[in-house]
């Protein structure tokens, strides 16, 4: 059997050793001290004179010459610094002691070499840590410490009392919660929980809160750190951070770990990889891997993670045993829009009978953080026209701002310009109050807002809806086209107002086309591959199946025939209610804002009725 050191054991031999070393030193040091008297050149010629020296040893700057007896004092050696031989001979005829000073040039000869260094080192030193600064990596001594915010539930002060509209994430989420209280009780049965819990969902819709609230409500320590904060400018400190993060969870356990914004971390091996692959991220994120299959769960150890970009994240990360668990924070439906307006309008001061499921109706699509910003809004409304508490008109120009841009009242039209923006979004409103099944029409307005935005016409959604049937898109289309035909109809020219509503049509026609199959003649095929779930950005899609150049043209063919059907119908239902155009276009020209209850005044003979 092999005999193990102790390192300590070999440690302390060694520490003997050198204070040995160091005792003979000092007694050769004190026996050459009780020996040698050194005496001037004068002297040691005198002695020689004397006959008192019985050997002599010439160095290069001393003489040192052995007494045959000891001195009075008990120096048996004598040592001189050397003088020129001819010098010597002069200074012997003078009864004048002399001798040579030998100037050291230790100290010049260091700081020739010394200050030099020192400067330079110290402009290094100061250059490496400013950017050491910069990039916040702390000091330059703890780069490849985790710069995780450590937090404890009175400091995270979020629970989910505060989240609101992830009914279903907080569901899942509860599970953490209770095995980190109780570890043992929870995985009596032989489960265990998952190592990592992954949260997906859109930007804004509370994945970063839900987290913290899952920290507020165990009472564990709570890691919190970005993933771009692991990628450095020097190789192997990613990895070294994510080492050490995860040492720190294990010794606070349990303990929760919760990095942001993964897909900068986690993005898939071989996607636009400098050269080859072997990149500082690519190593960081080995080093994630190996650190969740090295950890066992039922240690009380957790991983939370978010991203809005769940496409670009590697597989690895994905698979069972490692992320086992993906949770998907969505924009909230309507119900979910009335509990988060709760949440966030204890925050203001309401005034008394705002219904804020009308708020919800008008917010379709929000997030979390979109309605967050909502409320601020609606109060600095309410702020700045002197009110004492936030009311529905307060939200409805909330939603205004938000949506269509900052009013740009010194935005001066001419009048021809007016004229032509007022039959405009008059044309948006009477298609949509005469299509069925269309939202109600809730304001319309003249005022420019934004960047380009002349006017528009705000419809308020009764339902959220998740499917939409070919004859609901086509009527869609008939209301964005409402404008271009009104100005047909009314002046017998076409202006630029129409661009967006336009390029809205084309997508949503192409839509049908290429990726819903609602052209029978083409085949139940699509032709372009789903969009990104969350970013919703047309340069990400993925490529999907090519057509022919045969069926390109098929394909551009149906999509001209919906848009033109769609306006024919548009202008047929403008041309049999003209009389209703007109006069709701001088109202607004007058008012520049109509609300929903001066339309359907103004429009009273205008029912709902299918399209020809």
């Amino acid at each position: 059997m092999p005999i193990k050191h102790d390192p300590k054991t070999q440690w302390n031999v060694g520490y003997w050793l050198l204070a040995l070393m160091a005792l003979l030193s000092l007694q050769n040091l004190w026996q050459s001290a009780s020996t040698v008297e050194a005496v001037p050149y004068s002297q040691f010629e005198q002695a020689l004179a004397e006959g008192r020296v019985a050997e002599v040893i010439v160095g290069e700057t001393t003489v040192t010459g052995k007494l045959k007896t000891p001195d009075p004092g008990g120096k048996t050696t004598i040592v001189a610094n050397r003088v020129e031989p001819a010098l010597a001979e002069r200074l012997s005829q003078y009864d004048v002691p002399y001798t040579r000073i030998v100037q050291s040039t230790l100290l010049r000869d260091l700081l020739s070499w010394v200050v030099p260094a020192a400067v330079f080192f110290g402009l290094w030193f100061f250059v490496i840590r400013r950017v050491v600064e910069k990039q916040g990596m702390g000091g330059f001594m703890s780069i490849g410490k985790s710069h995780a915010k450590v937090y404890v539930e009175k400091d995270t002060g979020v629970t989910f009392a505060d989240v609101a509209g992830v009914d279903e994430a907080k569901a899942e989420l509860q599970e953490i919660v209770a095995f980190l209280k109780d570890p043992q009780g929870y995985g009596r049965l032989g489960a265990r929980m998952p190592k990592g819990v992954l949260l997906v969902g859109p930007p804004g819709t509370g994945k970063t809160l839900i987290a913290k609230a899952v920290a507020g409500e165990a009472g564990v320590p709570f890691f919190s750190i970005s993933g771009s904060e692991f990628v450095e400018m020097f190789v192997g400190v990613g990895a070294a951070r994510v080492r050490d993060l995860f040492e720190q969870a294990r010794q606070k356990a349990p303990a929760i770990i919760f990095i942001d914004e993964l897909d900068a971390l986690g993005r898939a091996r071989g996607i636009a990889s400098p050269i080859g692959g072997h990149d500082e991220r690519e190593q960081t994120l080995q080093q994630l891997l190996v650190e969740l299959d090295g950890f066992d769960s039922s240690s009380g150890l957790v991983l939370l993670a978010a991203t809005n970009r769940p496409e670009i994240l590697d597989p690895a990360l994905l698979r069972a045993g490692r992320f086992d668990r993906q949770v998907l924070v969505d924009r909230p439906d309507k119900t979910g829009r009335v509990a988060i307006l709760k949440v966030h309008s204890k925050k203001i001061r309401l005034a008394a009978g705002v219904d804020l499921e009308q708020v919800a109706q008008l917010t379709t699509g929000f997030s979390g953080a979109d309605l967050a910003n909502l409320c601020n809004e609606a109060a600095l409304a309410a702020t700045r026209r002197g009110a004492v508490d936030v009311t529905l008109d307060d939200f409805t120009v909330a939603v205004e701002r938000i949506v269509a841009g900052l009013e740009k009242r010194n935005r001066v039209l001419n009048p021809r310009e007016r004229e032509i923006v007022a039959y405009h979004e008059m044309g948006h409103a009477l298609v949509a109050m005469s299509l069925p099944g269309s939202d109600p029409v809730h304001k319309v307005s003249i005022i420019p807002r934004g960047i380009g935005a002349l006017g528009y016409t705000i419809q308020r959604p009764t339902e959220d809806r998740f499917l939409m049937t070919r004859e609901e898109l086509e009527r869609k289309i008939m209301v964005l086209l409402g404008g271009r035909a009104a100005e047909k109809l009314v002046f017998g020219h076409l202006s630029t107002g129409a661009a967006d509503d336009l390029a809205k049509v084309t997508d949503i026609a192409r839509d049908m086309v290429m990726r819903y199959g609602m052209v029978e003649d083409l085949g139940y095929v699509a032709y372009e591959a789903e969009r990104p779930r969350f970013l919703e950005v047309p340069a990400l899609a993925p490529g999907g199946f090519t057509p022919s150049p045969a069926t390109q043209e098929r394909i551009d063919e149906a999509v001209r025939h919906i848009v033109m059907h769609a306006f024919e119908g548009a202008s047929a239902i403008l041309q049999r209610h003209r009389d209703v155009l007109e006069r709701c276009a001088r109202e607004l020209l007058a008012h520049e804002t109509l609300d929903e209850a001066a339309l359907n005044a103004l429009a009273g003979g205008v029912r709902a009725t299918a399209p020809a």
